[in-house]
C-alpha cells in the first residue's frame, strides 16, 4: 500500500482525528472535512486512501446520517475502531482554574460533562465543534473562558490541561468505522456488516434472522432506519461475528438474499477488541 492519507470529519484535534493514531501510525497524514458526505467524496475523488466514519456512541447512540451515507456509497468498511472518549478542561497557558467562568464546547461534549460544569458553576457555551473550541480559543484568547476538547486538541494548538476525563460517565467510547474502495485482508477475528430490507409480508423479519440463528451466528447488532423513498418501510443494518467467505456466513448470506427483498454487504473487517476486555474493568 502506498501513501495513507485519511480523511476525518472536523478540525485538526477532532476525536475523529484521535481515532485516526489510535488506528494508524501517528504520523499518518490526516484531512478535515466540514461533513460526513465529504469524507466518502474524499475518498471517491481520490484526495484520501480511507475515511474515519464515527458510527455510534454508547451513550448518545447511532448517527443516522453515517448509516445513510454507507448505503448510498459503495466503499467498503476497512476496519472498526472503538475509542474511549476522554474529555479535558483546556485553557491559555499560565491560566488557572480558578479563573474560569465560561466552558465553550460542541453541544454533545458539553452535554457529557453536564455535572462537572455545573459543580463548578461554569457557564456553558455552545460551539460547532470541540477542536474548533480549543482552536478558536488559542487565537483569541480570553482569561476566563476554556474550551472542553481532546488533550490531541490542546497539544496542537498549545493549550493547557486544566483537567482531564471530566465526563460525567467513564465508559464513553465512540465506535468508528475505517472506509476504504478496498476490501480489507482476512483475519480471524472478524465482523460483517450488511444492510437490508425485508419483504412487506408476516414473519419477514423473523426468518431473516432465523438464517444467522439456525447456523449459531451470533449477531452483535441490529437498527432499523425508514426507507427514505418508500414511507413506512424500513432498511435494518445488521452486524454479525464472522467473515462473509466462512462457509457458515455464505449460506447465512445466501438465505437472506433469498428471503429479503435487498441486501448490502457493507463489508467484512477485523472486529476491534470490546471496551471490557481493553478496560479490565479499572474504570
Amino acid at each position: 500500500m502506498g501513501k495513507i492519507v485519511v480523511a476525518f470529519q472536523g478540525e485538526h484535534g477532532a476525536y475523529s482525528e484521535e481515532a485516526v493514531y489510535q488506528h494508524f501510525p501517528r504520523d499518518t497524514e490526516t484531512l478535515p472535512c466540514h461533513s460526513l458526505q465529504e469524507i466518502f467524496e474524499a475518498i471517491e475523488s481520490g484526495r484520501a486512501t480511507h475515511g474515519m466514519l464515527p458510527i455510534e456512541n454508547s451513550t448518545a447512540g447511532s448517527i443516522n446520517q453515517s448509516y445513510d451515507l454507507l448505503l448510498e456509497y459503495d466503499l467498503k468498511i476497512w476496519a472498526e475502531v472503538i475509542l474511549r472518549v476522554r474529555h479535558c478542561l483546556l485553557a491559555n497557558p499560565g491560566t488557572t482554574i480558578e479563573q474560569i467562568r465560561r466552558v465553550r464546547s460542541h453541544p454533545q461534549a458539553l452535554a457529557q460533562c453536564e455535572r462537572y460544569i455545573a459543580s463548578h458553576n461554569f457557564e456553558p457555551i455552545s460551539y460547532y465543534d470541540t477542536a474548533g473550541s480549543a482552536r478558536d480559543l488559542a487565537e483569541n484568547p480570553q482569561p476566563d473562558m476554556a474550551a472542553i476538547a481532546s488533550r490531541l486538541a490542546g497539544e496542537m494548538y498549545g493549550l493547557q490541561v486544566l483537567d482531564a476525563d471530566i465526563e460525567d460517565l467513564r465508559f464513553n467510547y465512540t465506535r468508528f468505522f475505517v472506509l476504504s474502495t478496498e476490501d480489507p485482508p482476512r483475519t480471524e477475528h472478524s465482523k460483517t456488516s450488511v444492510v437490508f430490507a425485508t419483504r412487506h409480508v408476516p414473519r419477514a423479519l423473523y426468518n431473516c434472522l432465523g438464517e444467522f440463528a439456525e447456523r449459531d451466528i451470533n449477531l452483535t447488532k441490529l437498527e432499523s432506519r425508514p426507507r427514505r423513498n418508500k414511507p413506512w418501510h424500513y432498511l435494518f443494518y445488521l452486524d454479525f461475528e464472522g467473515h462473509w467467505q466462512e462457509p457458515r456466513c455464505e449460506k447465512a448470506l445466501m438465505g437472506l438474499l433469498r428471503r429479503a427483498a435487498f441486501v448490502k454487504v457493507l463489508g467484512s473487517y477485523p472486529a476491534a477488541p470490546t471496551p471490557a476486555e481493553t478496560d479490565n474493568g479499572s474504570e
